[in-house]
């Protein structure tokens, strides 16, 4: 087998581990990062939420207080202002969700599913829960939710939503007095939920691994060009002249030429012991000679 034959199998194998080693690390990588940006984008939209909630409950709800007594606002409760006020944000990204999701809401829209009535059971099972972060299917494609526990801390809430005769009549007359009542105080009725696809970040992470594997198959490539001619130029041809210049004059053809080889390399110290051995070869056949 011949040496530049050698040499490639050597670099095809190297190139190989090399790329399938690079492309997995890289593609972790590259898949970590797309769940990174998803949770992110996930935490905004929560924590918009939380300000909504904020705003709603700080500063509208005061301001209605007195016309709550002649009809009911939804506009103070804080879950309705940020479910509303999300929706009309998500409105133009259906594949993107919010949604209070509660066992037993006041409105129904707001009823957990069943996917959504597990999560609310993980926190209510565990109380340092403080967020959940998985991922699911959807029609749409994988998905990625963030979620947090909807726990009763403010004994106000109760004054709505602890039994039928203790909620304003308002409230009772616009949704009726089946949904939204009996919670107690540090319960948790349900979670916060915000789902954010994920078919779209890991489509960009598979695009930038494949032109990151095909630039590295290209520089390999090239790479195994380049030594390819400098081992032909370098070592091949000059020890392919230099065996074929010995094997003349093993067959006694001292007419051969010197093989002349510049530079202080192991070719060219190659290069001048067989110059002293073919000197000392012809010697010693004249001697014989004589």
């Amino acid at each position: 087998m011949k040496l530049l034959v050698k040499f490639n199998l050597v670099y095809v194998l190297v190139m190989a581990l090399g790329i399938g080693l690079s492309g997995y690390i890289a593609r972790q990588l590259l898949q970590d990062n797309a769940k990174q940006e998803t949770v992110a984008s996930a935490q905004m939209l929560m924590e918009k939420a939380l300000a909504v909630r904020s705003y709603t409950n700080t500063q509208i709800k005061p301001l209605l207080a007195a016309q709550m007594a002649d009809k009911f606002l939804p506009q103070t409760v804080p879950s309705y202002s940020a479910t509303e006020v999300l929706g009309t944000l998500l409105a133009k990204h259906p594949e993107f969700a919010y949604k209070e999701a509660t066992l037993n809401p006041t409105n129904p829209r707001d009823r957990a599913t069943s996917w959504e009535v597990d999560i609310v059971g993980q926190f209510r099972s565990d109380a340092e829960l403080k967020e959940a972060v998985g991922t699911r299917d959807t029609p749409a494609g994988p998905s990625l939710y963030i979620s947090r526990p909807l726990r009763i801390t403010d004994p106000a809430c109760l004054a709505c939503h602890s039994s039928v005769d203790a909620a304003p009549a308002t409230m009772v007359a616009k949704y009726g007095p089946a949904n939204g009542f009996g919670w107690n105080l540090n319960e948790v009725i349900g979670a916060q939920i915000v789902s954010v696809p994920l078919g779209v970040p890991l489509q960009r992470a598979d695009q930038t691994f494949k032109v990151f594997i095909t630039s590295l198959v290209g520089v390999f490539v090239a790479v195994g060009i380049v030594l390819n001619l400098m081992v032909w130029l370098l070592v091949v041809r000059p020890v392919t002249r230099l065996s074929a210049l010995a094997d003349r004059v093993s067959q006694g053809d001292l007419d051969a030429p010197e093989f002349k080889a510049g530079g202080r390399d192991e070719i060219a110290t190659l290069s001048d012991s067989f110059s002293r051995m073919r000197a000392s070869v012809v010697q010693a056949m004249k001697l014989l000679d004589a």
